[in-house]
């Protein structure tokens, strides 16, 4: 069986995965305070192989793991959340909206 890469990507033209925006989120996060990976998930109650794997995007965090690094991290749940769901929005092409097609359609391309 193949390593698993260092992050989770997704393929060329696909959109992230959840658990990868999640782990991006939480990884930025902790950087930001200057904290380690160990003290992190140590104060979650996790361990470090565990929030080390979310981060990257390679495991999915449960709800309970998600709310205890949420707290170690003092980032409201509801912040990273929406944090997350605008990342997912931003990697979303622009719906293309086409026009019906009606008569006077029909009658300019003819013209």
């Amino acid at each position: 069986m193949a390593e698993p890469s260092e992050a989770a990507e997704a393929p060329s033209g696909e959109k992230p995965l959840l658990r990868v925006v999640v782990g991006a989120r939480l990884r930025r996060a902790r950087a930001a305070q200057g904290r380690s990976l160990r003290e992190v998930a140590e104060e979650a109650g996790v361990s470090t192989g565990h929030l080390s794997q979310v981060e990257r995007g390679l495991a999915e965090a449960s709800s309970e793991v998600l709310r205890a690094v949420c707290r170690s991290l003092s980032l409201p749940q509801a912040v990273l959340l929406r944090a997350v769901s605008a990342d997912l929005a931003l990697a979303e092409p622009a719906p293309v909206v086409v026009p019906e097609a009606g008569p006077a359609a029909v009658q300019a391309l003819a013209a």
